[in-house]
């Protein structure tokens, strides 16, 4: 258990390298086509329902990442964003959620500004070293297997809710 993790209200996503391996698959008539990870959204949504909010800040727009959010009940979507502490600077205004209790997970360096913003810095495993020496956590997962479950699990068993989420599948 991390007690960095145990004061986040709102845990920001990257997606491509985060909640996808960071491949881009594109279909004859130029689709992007990306694959995510289930046990990922089982954490997205576990958190969401022990009232944690999560939120996506992305540099590219697909219909794929539309549909994902979507499904999972995310609706704090920024996608085809180039600027994203602007991005994290609404975030803040639009959920009254204070930087420092703010989470975010990157796997690039694009992703520095809003890490060097928010109160838990976090990267995948298998992002650049340059990365790894501006965050407070990196997974043991990588990006789009398992990394953000991982960390979905870190906030709940830092505010001591894992047991009682573990109960209902085991009673």
């Amino acid at each position: 258990m991390n007690p960095l993790l145990a004061t986040i209200q709102l845990l920001l996503l990257d997606v491509d390298g985060v909640l996808t391996d960071g491949s881009i698959t594109y279909s004859d008539s130029g689709e992007q086509i990306k694959t995510f990870n289930s046990r990922d959204g089982l954490g997205l949504r576990l958190l969401m329902d022990s009232g944690v909010r999560v939120g996506i800040i992305t540099g590219r727009r697909s219909k794929a990442l539309e549909y994902r959010c979507e499904n999972l009940g995310i609706t704090l979507l920024f996608d085809g964003i180039k600027d994203k502490s602007t991005a994290l600077e609404k975030i803040i205004l639009q959920t009254k959620i204070p930087a420092c209790n703010i989470a975010f997970i990157g796997d690039d360096l694009i992703d520095l500004p809003v890490m060097k913003k928010v109160g838990v810095s976090i990267c995948v495993s298998d992002a650049p070293e340059e990365l790894k020496k501006h965050s407070q956590i990196i997974t043991i997962r990588e990006g789009g297997r398992g990394a953000v479950r991982e960390i979905c699990e870190g906030i709940l068993k830092a505010r001591g809710l894992w047991e009682t989420i573990l109960n209902r599948y085991i009673s």
